[in-house]
């Protein structure tokens, strides 16, 4: 079954239908609204770069192909999500011409199926789009063009760089991939110029040959709107020298011009406190979504690597029973003390076929926020949640005692993690109520990371690492081996902070109250003050996994 509208022939044969989508430069999140929404509709993906599919999985939420074992059968067409096809390379491992491209794209067409050609940039604009558009023209197969982002502006944007200002009107693009005449571009006309890093000196002596100014500025941007985004500032003089000592290297952008002066005050992506940064984040990919949407924000790049596994109960009688005595009305209230306990009940209601209305009458607490929105997106509302610290201790402060005139029943089902501290359950008794607690979920110790994560992790390779509990602190350690002291370490509250001494780790941050976000924002600003101590002291900013050990326990001791 196809996912959106198929234009038909006459005699009702399906003929297909072809999005040409700009994805912009790198930045997913520059990709239009029109994109995304398309992609989520596509039969067949063609993709231009490599790292287009891994992209458009993460949009939609998809799971990563599965390489099948030796002996095993291959995947076949009906793994969830659309089908993808390397538009960028042929089976012969050769780069396709824009004619053979064009063929691929119209061969699916063809197929009566919804084809997205996803393309760097935009698809109208220094791309093959308006030649593989005609070849749909020619074949009879309907198409749209939906613009993406061009590099030609997102990537000075990302540098600090302004094409045009009131002073600075005129902008030339320039392709310098073919024989050009400098001298009408003597003028001071800001030029933006493509494939320019290898003959940026011939360029720069052709340009002040023809009157331009050796004082000119000039910027070059490699690998744009990206977190491994590099830019040199120099001069028409002087550009040559300075792009061989930082080992500039295509696909780059260069701006030539005097709007590049404007880039020592505008420059805001490589100038946030994480950039670059390799941030260690020990939670599954499902645990760990908002810590790593914070820290992209940030411009870390975040790097999960589960700690523990959340399994079923060894017995599942025990949960078997408190569910039916929860339908039955055997409890006043029902404690969640953790996303995966929501989770748990969830899945053992749908295995009996229940759903939220079994609920009816029963009082819910929450011990946190994201519990609670766990909740909410099953169509609950949370009773009652901890007005001030979101842990067991600030739930059992707000919890009221047990009375009999006002309470019908005494009892509070306690779905929890084989490993919960008991803290809680004698904090109710206190109160006078009556607990069920009940194994709903067992956490071990996940599977050690591949081997060049491991390494990554001893050698200092990650710039931080965030702990969120003491269970991640021990697992960590467990299965990767202990963060190299150049690593900085973030935790979530003081007892993670005392497990991590526990374990020979030098705490750097800790956050200000015990909740991820609140996690994420403390590393930022440790990361923000790191930086302007190394400017103040006229070092060159560089990320942790960059500097000695000794120079780490310097930059904060001050």
């Amino acid at each position: 079954m196809t996912r959106g509208n198929i234009t038909r022939s006459a005699q009702g044969q399906a003929r297909g239908w072809v999005s040409f989508v700009g994805s912009g430069p790198g930045d997913p999140d520059l990709l239009t609204v029109r994109a995304v929404d398309l992609l989520g509709q596509a039969d067949v993906i063609i993709t231009e770069a490599p790292e287009h599919a891994g992209l458009v999985r993460t949009l939609l939420g998809l799971p990563d192909p599965v390489e099948p074992e030796e002996g095993d059968e291959p995947v076949g067409s009906d793994v969830e999500g659309p089908e993808f096809v390397d538009g960028g390379f042929g089976l012969d491992g050769q780069p396709l011409t824009h004619a053979t491209r064009a063929k691929v794209v119209v061969k699916h067409a063809k197929r009566g199926l919804r084809v997205v050609r996803l393309m760097t940039g935009d698809p109208f604009l220094y791309a093959s789009g308006p030649e593989e558009a005609q070849a749909c023209a020619k074949a009879g197969v309907g198409f749209e063009i939906v613009p993406g982002v061009s590099s030609v502006s997102a990537v000075p944007a990302y540098a600090g760089i302004p094409l045009t200002t009131k002073d600075h009107r005129e902008v030339a693009v320039v392709t310098c991939g073919e024989r050009i005449d400098w001298e009408q571009y003597a003028d001071d006309r800001t030029l933006v110029l493509l494939s320019a890093v290898g003959s940026i000196g011939e360029i720069s002596k052709a340009l002040v040959a023809a009157g331009r100014s050796p004082q000119t500025p000039v910027a070059m941007t490699r690998v744009g709107t990206t977190t491994g985004q590099a830019t040199v500032t120099s001069t028409l003089e002087h550009i040559a020298a300075d792009v061989r000592a930082a080992r500039m290297s295509p696909p780059a952008i260069t701006v030539i011009g005097d709007v590049v002066d404007l880039r020592e005050t505008l420059s805001w992506f490589e100038t946030k406190p994480l950039f670059g940064w390799r941030v260690l984040v020990p939670r599954t990919k499902e645990q760990a979504g908002a810590v790593s949407t914070r820290l992209r924000g940030y411009g870390a790049v975040p790097e999960e690597v589960p700690t523990i596994s959340v399994e079923p109960p060894r017995n599942p009688l025990q949960m078997d029973k408190a569910v039916r005595g929860l339908v039955e009305g055997r409890y006043e209230w029902i404690a969640f003390t953790s996303v995966n306990a929501v989770k748990a009940v969830r899945e053992k209601f749908e295995e009996y076929g229940l759903d939220a209305r079994a609920f009816s009458g029963l009082k819910i607490a929450a011990v946190g926020d994201k519990t609670a929105q766990a909740i909410s997106a099953w169509g609950l509302r949370a009773d009652l949640t901890p007005s001030g610290e979101q842990s067991a201790a600030g739930l059992l402060a707000d919890w009221l005692e047990y009375d009999k005139l006002l309470d019908p029943i005494n009892r509070v089902f306690l779905p929890r993690a084989d490993i919960a501290t008991e803290n809680l359950v004698a904090g109710l008794v206190d109160l006078g109520w009556e607990c069920d607690d009940v194994t709903a979920y067992r956490t071990v110790r996940a599977t050690p990371p591949p081997a060049p994560t491991r390494d990554a992790i001893k050698s200092g390779k990650f710039d931080a690492v965030v702990f969120t509990s003491s269970s991640t602190v021990r697992n960590l350690v467990g299965i990767a081996g202990r963060p190299h002291p150049s690593t900085i370490i973030a935790v979530i509250g003081p007892a993670t902070a005392k497990t991590a001494e526990e374990h020979g780790l030098r705490v750097d941050v800790l956050a200000a109250k015990p909740d991820v976000e609140e996690l994420v924002d403390a590393l930022a600003d440790f990361g923000a003050a790191r930086r302007i101590s190394l400017l103040d002291q006229g070092q060159p900013v560089t990320r942790p996994s960059e500097r000695k050990p000794s120079a780490r326990r310097k930059v904060r001791a001050e």
